[in-house]
């Protein structure tokens, strides 16, 4: 409460001693324990969080924690990462040098990245010395810092890191959004900062006056209702009206108006200009304003900081509270502040500002039909976009309602406008606007630009007719440009990979992409192989599919995922592996939930459940904080039926009842499909066949293309459930796209060998059996080899031949065993049982079940990222080593701590210290 050029001095923190308390015991337990925490001092302006938030980064400093420090500006909220950087780049030893920050900030273009990063340097300074990170105000935060704040506690959970924030009360605000984010995942306090005790207000009396307080001052300090900012301010305009004899009246206007009324017209003035560019604000701008030269300003300043209104820390001018600021604003009239918000943003520009400094003043200052602002939201939009396309999409939404509906400058702020909703995932809101645009009658070129705009919202929403129809009316129409017709093309054939005719969506994409190329259109590029890819893909041609999608990811890397599962189907997981280290060596260059869904495939298919497992969860959590979901729902099927194969039951229905709850969000063929599959097996798995059966046949009326694209892999087991429920035709209907398949894909393995185990399940066909078993020698998907074995141990029994059955079955067993799929081993145990092979099942009985908790609970991946953390590595130099995600080893990490019950890497290292060495 202290100020500068004044005499008010304090003597000790009054009437906070007991939330000072409980903060200094939160700071030592984060030192004693090595586990973060997070602190959220709420209260209303003026009320001492901020006194009492310098007061703890005081005694953190003097704990030894390593502090940064930050305040966010009301008029700078929405600056990407501004609020944050002051904290990563200020103090003693700031966590970031401002090189790499500014490194950092321009070269990412995702927030998961860059989040990343951050957390890979607090938690590096946090290896060797506890770290406290406070931010003031985070009611004013930027969107990609509240981002961050969301994320990075919980990343951080386990290091000792603690993070102080301060804000205003409000229930739905930056606040509460971050609390809610870290509540569960590591221990958070709110400490709620009422008014102070009369006691106290007494203390602040004493400390100002050095005096007995009279009834006149004890009744003048009522009206600051607790509030110490304003007692504070109500003593000092007290001391300045008793030297001038004045009559003091109440509340803010003694401190601040009557302090105000005393001033210099020119510094009153100068003090109105710093009001609006913000509480922190720039002498020579501020001077601008003033229309004055600097240097003839020099005494307003050194008036203002001497009234103690401003500081001057040599570099900015800033309010002393935000009180002060928001008092000398509020004088300024309503149409005064306007114009001058708009010559502050004119200002900065001409002065060499970036654009997005200039958007608070824009939003603030701008008037229909004013050309100069929409122009300057645009690149603000344009600089902000690959960082936080939400406020991207909301500069140009902003931009879009500053032009008249008249001016032909309202179609290319609304193209831009759609791309930018939809980068950002607001798919209906770029379709409405859109469709408004395209209702004022625009000419054919634009009309043909505005429906090539929303080609990527209407793929995205899953509305592939509308797509279709939409571009082939633009392309009927004529008037595009050779690129927009290109991208019509393209995108025509886009929709026409989800319709049943494959050879003339073939045709249009093979037209489109000799379009794309011959006009040299990147965007028209880039949509024609994605729909060539698409199109191979569904009609099972897995070689074509590879060399599209190779060649998308050549061009973008962020196809990279697409061309790693096209590998993948063509069972080259050595180059799938190879690729995915590549992108983790980049991970800023491309879509990370989408590499974490083809890391995930490619741990399925070989056998490694857990990891699988693991890495389609980060793949949803990802997706989640981005709030774009694109595989969650085949990510829970996928994990419900890894669930079954280990025996969960539990999981596996929870797993199921959350992929019911994200297709009825999306919709989709595709997602239908994989969902009714899912319920088909959870029915055979409890016994009810015609229910398993009537979902199969759910699943056929999908579609030919959606439904194999589901079934190619696991095409057994729909052919078993139709067998057993005496559904002959769909069987042979199933083993049928079975051959289809392999016929299209001859040099792949699992194709061939699944074509041959349908084939010979169908028609009860053992040299069938036998042949698939041999085919699929090849395949380096052991899961298909084990259910294959399985089906020719069987059929082997059932021909009598008991030792070649038991080698069979015993070899599936094993294999089922070794991915941890001990249902499926179980399930083949009961064969061999049945057979009489005792031994075999004794020996099986005697495998151990793991354990819920302890080390015996870790599945293989969760162990050595235990040992690798235990020993000293970072997230990110674990992630090296293992050849995995970042995000992922987060994921098992997580799994770790609760597994073992404890809460910081240091316990983490003490407890693999006991452990024998392995």
């Amino acid at each position: 409460m202290a100020r500068a050029g004044g005499s008010l001095t304090r003597r000790g923190l009054r009437g906070r001693e007991a939330e000072l308390e409980e903060l200094q015991a939160l700071i030592a337990s984060v030192a004693r324990t090595g586990s973060g925490g997070l602190v959220l001092i709420q209260g209303e302006p003026g009320i001492g969080k901020s006194t009492l938030l310098a007061e703890v980064v005081s005694g953190a400093r003097a704990a030894g924690f390593s502090v940064g420090v930050g305040k966010a500006d009301e008029l700078h909220h929405i600056v990407p990462l501004s609020s944050l950087a002051a904290c990563v780049l200020h103090g003693d030893q700031p966590l970031l040098s401002g090189d790499a920050f500014a490194d950092l900030a321009r070269n990412h273009d995702q927030r998961i990245w860059l989040v990343e990063r951050l957390a890979e340097a607090i938690e590096a300074r946090a290896g060797s010395v506890p770290v406290l990170i406070g931010l003031d105000d985070v009611q004013w935060a930027d969107p990609l810092s509240r981002f961050a704040l969301k994320q990075l506690p919980t990343r951080l959970r386990t290091s000792p890191v603690l993070w102080l924030l301060t804000a205003r009360r409000d229930p739905s605000g930056p606040a509460e959004e971050v609390v809610a984010a870290a509540t569960g995942n590591l221990p958070t306090v709110t400490v709620p900062l009422g008014p102070l005790s009369g006691a106290a207000i007494d203390q602040l009396v004493g400390d100002t006056l050095g005096a007995a307080v009279d009834e006149r001052v004890r009744d003048l300090l009522d009206g600051a209702g607790g509030n110490p900012f304003l007692a504070v301010e109500m003593l000092a305009g007290l001391r300045t009206a008793e030297a001038s004899d004045e009559l003091v009246p109440p509340g803010l206007v003694v401190g601040v108006r009557g302090r105000l009324r005393s001033l210099q017209p020119g510094t009153l003035r100068f003090l109105q200009m710093g009001a609006v560019l913000g509480r922190s604000f720039g002498f020579h701008a501020a001077a601008a304003l003033c229309g004055r030269p600097a240097a003839t300003l020099i005494e307003a300043l050194e008036e203002a900081v001497r009234a103690g209104l401003l500081d001057d820390d040599g570099d900015h001018l800033a309010f002393r509270h935000d009180l002060l600021r928001q008092a000398v604003y509020v004088d300024i009239p309503p149409s005064a502040r306007k114009a001058l918000h708009r010559e502050a943003a004119h200002h900065l520009v001409s002065a060499g500002h970036q654009p997005i400094d200039a958007v608070p003043h824009i939003l603030r200052g701008a008037l229909h039909g004013d050309e100069e602002a929409v122009g300057l939201l645009q690149r603000a939009a344009d600089d902000v976009l690959s960082v936080t396309p939400g406020l991207a999409a909301d500069l140009m939404t902003r931009a879009l309602e500053l032009v008249p509906p008249a001016l032909p400058l309202r179609f290319t702020v609304g193209e831009r406008t759609i791309l930018s909703l939809t980068r950002a995932g607001r798919n209906r809101e770029a379709l409405l606007a859109g469709d408004r645009l395209l209702a004022g009658r625009p000419p054919l070129e634009v009309f043909s630009r505005l429906q090539a705009a929303l080609g990527g919202a209407l793929w995205n929403m899953d509305l592939a007719g509308e797509l279709r129809r939409r571009a082939e009316t633009a392309l009927a129409m004529g008037g595009a440009t050779p690129e927009i017709g290109a991208r019509l093309a393209a995108l025509h054939a886009l929709a026409l990979s989800r319709d049943q005719d494959l050879v003339a969506a073939r045709e249009a994409g093979e037209a489109a992409l000799r379009a794309a190329t011959a006009v040299g259109d990147r965007e028209a590029h880039i949509l024609a192989l994605s729909g060539l890819g698409e199109i191979a893909q569904n009609a099972s041609e897995n070689a074509v599919a590879l060399g599209r999608f190779a060649a998308l990811s050549a061009i973008d890397s962020a196809f990279l995922p697409e061309e790693v599962v096209a590998h993948l189907h063509m069972d080259d997981f050595e180059a799938g592996e190879r690729l995915l280290s590549q992108a983790a060596d980049h991970a800023g260059a491309t879509r990370q939930a989408m590499m974490l869904w083809a890391q995930g495939q490619h741990d399925l298919g070989l056998g490694r459940l857990d990891d699988a497992d693991a890495g389609f969860m980060t793949m949803e959590r990802l997706e989640d904080e981005v709030q774009i979901p694109v595989q969650q729902v085949n990510g829970r099927v996928i994990r419900s039926r890894i669930a079954l194969l280990r025996g969960d039951r539990e999981a596996a229905l929870e797993h199921l009842v959350a992929a019911r709850e994200r297709l009825a969000a999306k919709p989709n063929p595709g997602n239908t499909a994989a969902v009714r599959f899912l319920e088909a097996v959870h029915a055979e798995a409890d016994g009810d066949i015609g229910l398993a059966v009537d979902k199969i046949r759910q699943v056929q009326r999908q579609g030919v293309f959606m439904r194999w694209r589901l079934l190619r892999d696991w095409v057994d087991s729909a052919i078993r459930m139709a067998l057993r429920g005496a559904e002959h035709a769909l069987a042979e209907d199933l083993a049928a796209q079975a051959q289809a398949h392999a016929r299209r894909n001859a040099a792949v393995p699992t194709a061939t060998g699944i074509a041959a185990q349908a084939l010979g399940l169908v028609k009860n066909d053992l040299a069938m059996l036998e042949r698939s078993a041999e085919l699929l020698k090849a395949s380096p998907r052991p899961l298909v080899r084990a259910a294959a074995y399985a089906d020719l141990g069987q059929a082997l029994l059932a021909a009598g031949r008991k030792r070649q059955a038991v080698a069979a079955l015993t070899h599936a067993r094993g294999t089922f065993a070794e991915s941890g799929a001990h249902a499926a081993a179980a399930r083949v145990q009961h064969a061999l049982e049945g057979a009489g092979a005792g031994s075999h099942g004794a020996a099986a009985k005697q495998r151990p079940v793991r354990p819920v908790h302890g080390w015996g609970a870790l599945t293989a991946s969760e162990q050595k990222v235990a040992r690798l953390v235990a020993a000293g590595h970072t997230n990110r130099s674990a992630a090296e080593l293992l050849v995995v995600s970042p995000h992922t080893v987060n994921t098992h990490l997580t799994s770790v701590f609760h597994k073992l019950s404890i809460n910081s890497r240091v316990q983490l290292a003490n407890l693999v210290m006991t452990l024998p060495d392995s």
